[in-house]
């Protein structure tokens, strides 16, 4: 059943198909990250390999609205802890108005940090808010994975009452 109540046009039919529009876009937007991410994750990989780095440990931590990485350590093909060399490589982007693709030039330590706070807004968006979160990513280069242990704090309380 439509109301029309006096004075007021109805609903423009126009809004429906100017939402679908914006969801059509932010599908393309969605998509396009997701190739950008995958494009990265391979380009990281290869920039370690390139340096000898067999594996990179990321622990971040965050609450009260504010969080950062607190520690990465690369390790060689034979387990030894090493510094990330200053080698750089070409991260793809996403102009966030434009929508136009970019490319930037950072050092493999820059690269972590970027695909890291990534994968932790797209997985976990929040994560440093109110009681936070606290994890680790393992990046290994010869798998060509990236695992992510991902722990939420969370406040709890129950309520108990009793009638006596």
């Amino acid at each position: 059943m439509t109301i029309h109540l006096p004075g007021r046009a109805a609903p423009a039919p126009e809004l429906s198909s100017e939402l679908s529009r914006i969801l059509a876009e932010q599908a393309e937007r969605d998509a396009a990250e997701a190739a950008l991410h995958a494009r990265n994750k391979e380009v990281l990989f290869d920039g370690m390999r390139l340096v000898g780095i067999a594996h990179v440990l990321v622990s971040f931590d965050g609450s009260g609205d504010s969080g950062q990485i607190e520690s990465i350590e690369a390790r060689n093909d034979t387990d030894q802890s090493v510094t990330l060399p200053a080698a750089q490589i070409t991260f793809a982007g996403i102009d966030w108005q434009s929508g136009a693709p970019t490319e930037r030039r950072l050092t493999l330590e820059g690269a972590v940090e970027e695909l890291v706070y990534d994968l932790l807004s797209d997985t976990h968006c929040g994560w440093q808010d109110n009681d936070g979160a606290w994890g680790e990513f393992c990046i290994d280069a010869r798998a060509r994975t990236i695992h992510l242990e991902f722990n939420e704090r969370f406040t709890s309380s129950e309520l108990f009452t009793h009638d006596f």
